[in-house]
C-alpha cells in the first residue's frame, strides 16, 4: 500500500524526481572524465580542510573554492557557530583534527546570512531563538561600533564579519584544537566570509597556528 502511494506522489513531483535524474546525469558525466571516479572515492578520504559553514544552500563548499568530492570536510549549520555545548559540532571536529589529520579548519560564513540578520531582531521564530541567542552574543560584544553603523545591511555585514572573528575564537578555545597544538600537530584556524553578490572570499585574517595569543585562562597546559 505505502509503495503505491509513494508512486503516486513520485509521478505528481517533478521537482523529487528531477533530483534522482540530476543523479543518473552526475553519474554519466563523471565517468565520462574519469571511468574510475567513483572507485577511486569508494577507497577512502584523507582531505586537508574541515570547512565549519552556514547551512545556507547558496555557500556550497566545493563549488566556490574549486574543489572536488573529498578534498573538504564539511560540517554546516545555522550561521556556521562553534559552540562549545555542540556534540555534532564537536563529533565532527574530532574526527577532523584527530583521526583524518586536517590541515586547516575554516569558518566560513556570508554576507545576507538569515541567522544573522534574524538575530539583529526581536521577533521569535521558535525553538532556534535559542541557537541565535550566541549570535546576539556577539553582537553584545561588539556593540558600540555596531550601533554606530546607521545602515542596517551594512551593519548586518559587520555582524557577519564579528561573528565569525568570534567563532574561529571559540574553535581555537576547544580541546580538540587545544590539545593538537600542544602535541605539535600542524593545524591552521581561520575565518572566511562569502558574498553571494560577488562570489569573493575575503579572508578575516585572525588566522592562528597556536595559542600563543590567547588568554591564559584559556590555554591547555
Amino acid at each position: 500500500m505505502c509503495a503505491k502511494i509513494d508512486d503516486a506522489l513520485n509521478e505528481l513531483d517533478p521537482l523529487y524526481q528531477s533530483l534522482l535524474e540530476g543523479n543518473k546525469q552526475f553519474i554519466e558525466d563523471s565517468l565520462k572524465i574519469d571511468p574510475e571516479y567513483f572507485t577511486t572515492l569508494a577507497k577512502g578520504q584523507a582531505p586537508p580542510v574541515l570547512w565549519i559553514g552556514c547551512a545556507d544552500s547558496r555557500v556550497p563548499a566545493n563549488q566556490i573554492t574549486n574543489t572536488a568530492p573529498g578534498q573538504i570536510f564539511v560540517h554546516r549549520n545555522i550561521a556556521n557557530m562553534v559552540i562549545h555545548s555542540d556534540m555534532n559540532m564537536l563529533s565532527v571536529l574530532d574526527y577532523a583534527v584527530n583521526v583524518l589529520k586536517v590541515k586547516h579548519v575554516i569558518v566560513t560564513g556570508h554576507y545576507g546570512c538569515g541567522g544573522v540578520i534574524a538575530a539583529m531582531g526581536n521577533q521569535q521564530f521558535g525553538l532556534i531563538d535559542n541557537w541565535l541567542r550566541h549570535i546576539k552574543d556577539v553582537y553584545r560584544l561588539h556593540a558600540a561600533k555596531l550601533d554606530a553603523i546607521a545602515d542596517m545591511d551594512e551593519r548586518c555585514d559587520r555582524l557577519v564579519e564579528y561573528n565569525v572573528i568570534e567563532n574561529v575564537r571559540n574553535l581555537c578555545k576547544t580541546s580538540i584544537v587545544q590539545n593538537a597544538w600542544k602535541i605539535g600537530q600542524p593545524v591552521g584556524v581561520h575565518g572566511w566570509v562569502y558574498s553571494l553578490k560577488t562570489g569573493v572570499i575575503t579572508d578575516m585574517k585572525v588566522s592562528a597556528y597556536d595559542n600563543a595569543n590567547m588568554d591564559n585562562v584559556f590555554k591547555f597546559k
